[in-house]
């Protein structure tokens, strides 16, 4: 079995990644810096259950400043998780969120250098392609906000790394994940909880914007054949999605009749950087690596709304 190191241990895909890797029998180190986009009881609650495992370690480091050989010592592959994740507040704080994306990112891999490690696979997003997300890995990148920009040059950043020093990379684009621990700034958590509390919901735009939602756990699998399958995803990328595109409105109307509500809706103006389609184009991580999404999304929300309102009954809501 394998020492893994998880950077963003805490976060929603994070602590779920985790978790299966300590089900497979591996040793996992966590890394998270609670950095605070969002409130870190959420986070300290994704991590309950991870610190009751004996093969679990947790760390509390920041990428950009602190020491991080103790992180990677010994470790057959890093999962690279941790970013600033989010749009809309990268216009804002483009500091943060490229000294998170980029320089973390850079200290990181430096690390990986220094060490040796095996495999590093860097966590992308379908950002990386811009206003449009739908065709294969090699379809042109042109991201529209400060967040996509900066997860590209991470990116970049690995695949320099790669060619220069050697440092084994695996790139995966995530798109639109969602499920259980899904962060509270996302939109089926803002809805979700907007009908629990009958308050209105924010629709930015007219509600046609599609999204290839992928559950997490079928996310996490993808995430598990690039590390299970080394040799034959060193050096590429992966789009990873869930197979079934769902509009917005679709998605609304989904989560009405899951929980036998109507959602107040408030129209607003489409927001800057938005992205209008994503349709993630699997077949090269279905060929390659055998990946197969299994979730659809009415089940996928189904398992979303019940561990939102259990998360209100213990008070993590």
């Amino acid at each position: 079995m394998s020492r893994c190191l998880v950077t963003g241990a805490a976060g929603f895909i994070g602590s779920h990644l985790c978790g299966a890797l300590l089900e497979l029998g591996h040793d996992v180190v966590g890394l998270d810096a609670f950095i605070p986009y969002y409130p870190r009881p959420i986070k300290e609650a994704n991590l309950h259950g991870l610190l009751q495992h004996g093969r679990f370690q947790f760390l509390e480091a920041d990428l950009r400043t602190d020491e991080l050989a103790e992180a990677v010592s010994d470790c057959e592959v890093i999962f690279h998780l941790a970013a600033m994740a989010g749009l809309i507040k990268s216009w804002s704080e483009l500091e943060l969120y490229s000294s998170c994306n980029i320089l973390g990112t850079q200290r990181l891999l430096e690390a990986a250098r220094y060490e040796g490690t095996p495999h590093f696979i860097q966590i992308s997003t379908s950002s990386a392609y811009g206003r449009e997300a739908t065709g294969p890995e090699t379809s042109p990148l042109e991201p529209c906000s400060p967040y996509g920009i900066t997860k590209l040059a991470a990116e970049q950043l690995c695949l320099a790394y790669q060619n220069n020093f050697g440092v084994p990379v695996t790139i995966l684009r995530y798109f639109s994940v969602y499920g259980p621990r899904q962060r509270p700034d996302m939109g089926y958590n803002i809805l979700i909880r907007c009908l629990m509390e009958n308050k209105p919901f924010i629709k930015f735009g007219d509600g046609e914007q599609t999204r290839s939602n992928t559950y997490v756990s079928d996310c996490v699998n993808a995430t598990l054949l690039a590390f299970q399958n080394r040799d034959a995803a060193l050096g590429e990328i992966f789009n990873v999605g869930g197979g079934e595109i769902v509009s917005l409105n679709t998605a609304i109307g989904m989560l009405e009749d899951l929980m036998g509500k109507r959602a107040i809706i408030e129209m607003r103006d489409p927001r800057p950087g938005d992205q209008k389609h994503t349709a993630a184009n699997i077949e090269k991580i279905t060929t390659r690596l055998g990946y197969n999404p299994r979730t659809p999304v009415l089940e996928g929300l189904q398992a979303q709304v019940t561990w939102q309102k259990e998360s209100v009954r213990n008070g993590h809501g």
